[in-house]
C-alpha cells in the first residue's frame, strides 16, 4: 500500500528560483499629489467622523482642512505656516 505524500516532505525541499518579475514603470502619480508628501496619523472614529462632515458641509477637501489645522499647530507654536 502506498502512502499519501506529506506537506512535512514539502518543507525539506528548497524552492526552485523563481525568475523576476519584469519591471514595470511606474503608476502616474495624479495631479494632486505631484511634488506632496504624505503625512498620516490615527485618530478615533469620532474625530474622523467629526473631520469628515465639516468637510463635506463646507464642500472642502479633508486634506484641505488638515492643511489649515496643521498651519494653525504652526502658527500657535511661533512657526510660519507653509500653506497645502
Amino acid at each position: 500500500m502506498s502512502r499519501k505524500p506529506s506537506f512535512a516532505n514539502l518543507r525539506a525541499r528548497t524552492p526552485e528560483p523563481v525568475a523576476a518579475p519584469a519591471s514595470e514603470p511606474p503608476e502616474p502619480r495624479a495631479n494632486s499629489r505631484e511634488g506632496r508628501k504624505q503625512i498620516a496619523g490615527f485618530f478615533t472614529p469620532d474625530m474622523s467622523f467629526a473631520m469628515h462632515t465639516l468637510a463635506r458641509r463646507q464642500g472642502r477637501s479633508l486634506q484641505s482642512l488638515m492643511a489649515e489645522a496643521f498651519n494653525d499647530v504652526l502658527r500657535k507654536h511661533g512657526e510660519s505656516p507653509v500653506g497645502e
